[in-house]
């Protein structure tokens, strides 16, 4: 599955782009220097603080504020190279962290219902995916997890609403078929309920497969 689908208009647009995605001011790199200090403010001091519960989640931010805003932007307003920056800055917490000391672990992306794919255009939590690895080294396997139907907006739903609107909503991905991995690491853009995570988990472990945790650029998480 692919997971861009305007590759030569988001091609141009990393030359062409000369105004920050989050503010419109003049810039020579991904944020204008005012918006790469408000994103900054937003890290968390301690990533690993959610790692230990039943579903360990790695958070780069805290979900609010300029990240909230960034990723909004980068979702909704058709602009993919944010995730080129929020990959990296994910990256960099990872291996300055390392929550977990497993070496062979394959990083999996969430995966869009191939409908929602192609009317974005692209998979957001595969691009932050993308450039995570080119930081971590961890080898990326796109199609590791498929969606198997569309599911309702999660934002608007209860946890209850959330876990019954993701049941059965994954399968595992042609990736994994004839050679499943020892160990998974989910990357995604947002963590709330955890939801969306419980089920890939859920139908990785129908296969044996271990799923380390999830690593996200923002989780409800106060700020520290």
């Amino acid at each position: 599955m692919p997971i861009f689908t305007k590759p030569l208009k988001n091609f141009f647009n990393l030359f062409l782009q000369s105004n920050c995605p989050l503010c419109q001011r003049s810039t020579k790199d991904e944020f204008c220097p005012s918006c790469s200090k408000q994103l900054q403010k937003c890290q968390l001091n301690n990533p690993c603080l959610l790692w230990k519960e039943e579903t360990p989640v790695f958070a780069w931010g805290a979900y609010g504020g300029i990240l909230k805003r960034a990723i909004a932007v980068m979702k909704y307003n058709d602009c993919p190279e944010i995730a080129r920056p929020l990959g990296y800055l994910l990256g960099e917490a990872w291996l300055q962290n390392l929550p977990s000391p497993e070496k062979k672990i394959a990083v999996v992306p969430i995966p869009l219902h191939p409908s929602k794919l192609k009317s974005r255009g692209f998979n957001q939590a595969a691009l932050i995916a993308q450039s995570f690895c080119e930081i971590t080294g961890l080898p990326l396997r796109t199609n590791g997890l498929r969606r198997l139907r569309e599911t309702e907006a999660q934002h608007s739903l209860s946890v209850t609403q959330r876990d019954r609107n993701l049941a059965e909503a994954f399968a595992v991905g042609d990736d994994f078929l004839r050679k499943p991995p020892n160990y998974v690491l989910l990357i995604d853009d947002i963590y709330t309920t955890g939801a969306t995570a419980r089920s890939a988990i859920m139908t990785f472990s129908k296969m044996n497969i271990s799923v380390i945790g999830l690593a996200t650029c923002a989780g409800g998480i106060k700020s520290q």
